[in-house]
């Protein structure tokens, strides 16, 4: 009985305790919240070569639920797409290959041209090098793929965190 006491006012503290910490989700109201209004006046420029190919179209995927609002800011990413080996046999064969995407992107406020948000985004993913060659490209194609899903949702959550911290900044009208 002292133990099943001892555990409701653990729990009960507990709750208290996250009550207190002020979260709230980010995307609260959905499509009509101030996070998914800001999204859908963003415009994404063009990117250079596949990896900006993919990654755009990423982020389109993440940001077209949100579309139909005049375009408010205008977000320009660049890529950094390696590929390093590493892993390497006593023959001087490489095993083992690290593809890396970084972005910097940057999100400019169309109606005066300042760049409200400047950040990088990234991730890297660790590929087989085996004997067929056709088998090592279509590893390394497809973590291009996963890899610019990554970067892009990194995107686009900073963008939501940046879009709440503006609504609950301007005033209300």
């Amino acid at each position: 009985m002292r133990d099943m006491i001892a555990r409701i006012t653990l729990l009960v503290a507990f709750s208290a305790v996250l009550a207190g910490c002020n979260l709230r989700p980010l995307y609260a109201g959905g499509t009509t919240g101030v996070v998914a209004q800001e999204l859908g006046r963003i415009e994404i420029e063009p990117i250079a070569g596949k990896a900006g190919w993919l990654t755009r179209n990423a982020l389109k995927d993440q940001l077209e639920a949100f579309e139909g609002q005049e375009t408010k800011y205008r977000l320009t990413v660049a890529l950094d797409d390696k590929i390093a080996g590493f892993g390497v046999r006593s023959d001087d064969r490489i095993t083992r290959e690290r593809r890396t995407l970084r972005a910097r992107y940057q999100l400019v406020r169309l109606s005066d041209s300042v760049v409200v948000l400047d950040a990088t985004a990234g991730s890297d993913a660790g590929i087989d090098v085996v004997s067929s060659e056709y088998a090592t490209l279509a590893a390394e194609d497809t973590a291009l793929e996963n890899l610019a899903t990554r970067v892009a949702n990194q995107i686009v959550t900073r963008i939501s965190l940046f879009a709440r911290t503006e609504a609950s900044a301007s005033p209300s009208p």
